[in-house]
């Protein structure tokens, strides 16, 4: 007898999509076919192909902020012949729950979020103090009303290795050596970005002590990426900037060869901890409480202010200090912690200066 089927409503950033992993792991079950679906929009597609226990990714073609009433009709038809049991909405907007709704998805989970009550038969009450990051609120949503996963797995990524070979004989990167990999985007906005200039110098402590350094990236990455690299200098000949050369599901499969990962908080960030690569997290305007990289080879980077988190796109002080005055030497040390034993042990510390 076939078991029923899943719908979940994917979230919009990618960052927030890996965070969804952990509730697609509760409701898996790894000895058995795939039942769970995925309606998400197309550049959380490759996010989503990398789980385990996904059955298929539909791809929403609806931007951000478009109703389109009847197109969401049509694709809701479409859906409802899948049979569907249930369908989970993870974003908390009023028109994420259309197409349940539409297509006829018995049980239609979700918390109440715009004004909703319609749309969701099983609505959930989000109290967020008792569930601070956004993980442990997807994961809620796979048992019953008023369930609590206090401690839900950490979210994995699974790479696809065939890809990441191609990758790396097109691009022409060689792994023999520790591999740094730096993300110096997050498309959220400025306010979570390190400055370039402390890029610089944590790649120049890196490249002092023989590692190769990737710059990884979207194409909206570029100009960060290109101004790290100018601040660099003459040693910019030795870094390989994969800003825009790949798409994110090459950008996931390349991360799982780091050493290590220094990221803003940004999907990217993410996907490394995902992979199972340590990472260095550097927070800034976002907070690690609600969004953290959920991995036990992360660090977070942070220096306690009291205007920080803001949760704004730009400084709204216009001092960028929460940023600015995470130094590189700071982050470095950081990334001797995360390090394998083996490499951190021959790493001679950095100056404090």
């Amino acid at each position: 007898m076939p078991r029923e089927r899943i719908l979940i409503v994917a979230p919009s950033w990618v960052g927030d999509a890996i965070l969804s992993e952990p509730l697609v792991a509760l409701l898996r079950q790894p000895y058995e076919e795939p039942r769970i679906d995925v309606l998400a929009p197309p550049w959380c597609g490759p996010v989503y192909a990398r789980m385990r226990g996904i059955r298929r990714v539909i791809e929403s073609p609806f931007g951000h902020g478009k109703v389109d009433l009847a197109g969401r009709r049509a694709l809701a038809a479409k859906l409802r012949d899948e049979g569907y049991a249930r369908a989970i909405v993870l974003p908390n907007s009023w028109k994420s729950a259309l197409i349940p709704w539409f297509a006829r998805i018995p049980v239609r989970t979700g918390y109440v979020g715009e004004a909703r009550w319609a749309l969701l038969n099983d609505p959930r009450k989000l109290v967020k103090q008792a569930m601070p990051r956004l993980a442990t609120r997807y994961a809620a949503l796979s048992g019953e009303p008023g369930s609590f996963v206090p401690m839900p797995p950490s979210p994995v990524l699974v790479p696809d290795v065939a890809n990441r070979s191609a990758a790396v004989r097109a691009l022409r990167l060689k792994t023999r050596k520790p591999v740094a990999i730096l993300c110096p985007g997050a498309e959220f906005g400025p306010a979570k970005r390190w400055p370039p200039k402390h890029f610089a110098e944590l790649a120049a402590l890196f490249l002092r002590d023989g590692f190769r350094i990737w710059l990884v990236g979207s194409p909206n990455d570029k100009l960060a990426a290109s101004a790290v690299l100018h601040s660099i200098g003459d040693g910019a000949r030795q870094v390989h900037d994969l800003t825009g050369k790949t798409d994110l599901g090459t950008a996931i499969d390349l991360l799982s060869l780091g050493t290590l990962v220094v990221s803003n908080d940004s999907g990217l960030m993410h996907a490394a901890a995902a992979v199972g690569v340590p990472v260095v997290a550097l927070f800034g305007s976002s907070s690690p409480e609600y969004t953290p990289p959920l991995s036990p080879l992360a660090r977070v980077a942070k220096i306690d202010i009291e205007c920080s988190p803001c949760f704004k796109r730009e400084c709204p002080l216009g001092h960028f200090k929460c940023m600015r005055d995470l130094q590189p030497w700071m982050v470095y040390n950081f990334a001797r912690a995360a390090m394998p034993l083996h490499l951190s042990a021959r790493v001679p510390a950095p100056a404090e200066t």
